[in-house]
């Protein structure tokens, strides 16, 4: 009976993630949040075209909202990944308040819990940065005039009830998961930039 707000892009991992949460035995009352990041044109919309009527047809709400990314990193003077980062999780918590769900479910698997563990050792990192991805975060929200719309934490905001980032696919590798999509036959589109090495972690990806 608990309610997860299911984060998907539309590749195959958010897409796999969501066909297993549909189909499992939790009794789970299950929303999507999509994000345009307008920062591959057309590929871009015929992703959230294709989440559009992947929910239309399974009958999931679907939470949908476009960022001019660029303009926004430029504005805040970080990368495009620090502002993607920035843009879509500051709107999932915003919904995760504005209609208490549950939980946030991310897709983030074994290969990508790999690779973070690696971008972490170079740049330097501490217990929390050799840890890794956690699969399963509480998170705390400031108080209304705040500064931050949310944040992971150790412990929850006063008289406001658990929730949660989870990461269902954390224990599977990104070859498991492009299996399960075969088998079940889960559409979902690749996203023409990871082959590219511009971006850090895709230099882990592809190079190292």
């Amino acid at each position: 009976g608990a309610s997860v707000l299911a984060a998907v892009s539309g590749g195959v991992d958010s897409m796999c993630m969501l066909d297993a949460l549909i189909h499992s035995q939790l009794d789970l009352k299950i929303a999507v949040a999509h994000v345009n990041f307008n920062l591959r044109g057309q590929e871009s919309d015929a992703d959230t075209r294709m989440v559009e009527q992947w929910c239309a047809e399974n009958g999931i709400t679907l939470f949908q909202e476009s960022f001019n990314t660029t303009e926004y990193a430029r504005e805040q003077g970080i990368s495009i990944e620090m502002a993607a980062r920035d843009l879509r999780y500051n709107w999932f918590y915003t919904l995760m308040q504005e209609h208490n769900f549950d939980f946030l479910a991310i897709a983030h698997n074994a290969n990508d819990n790999a690779e973070t563990l690696m971008l972490n050792l170079t740049r330097g990192c501490g217990f929390e940065g050799i840890a890794g991805i956690r699969e399963k975060v509480l998170l705390e929200f400031a108080e209304p005039d705040g500064a931050e719309e949310g944040t992971e934490a150790a412990h929850p905001a006063p008289q406001q009830k658990q929730q949660y980032i989870i990461r269902p696919l954390l224990s599977y590798s990104r070859q498991q998961i492009e299996k399960y999509a075969l088998k079940f036959k889960v559409p979902y589109r690749t996203d023409s930039t990871n082959l590219l090495s511009d971006y850090s972690r895709n230099r882990i990806r592809n190079e190292v």
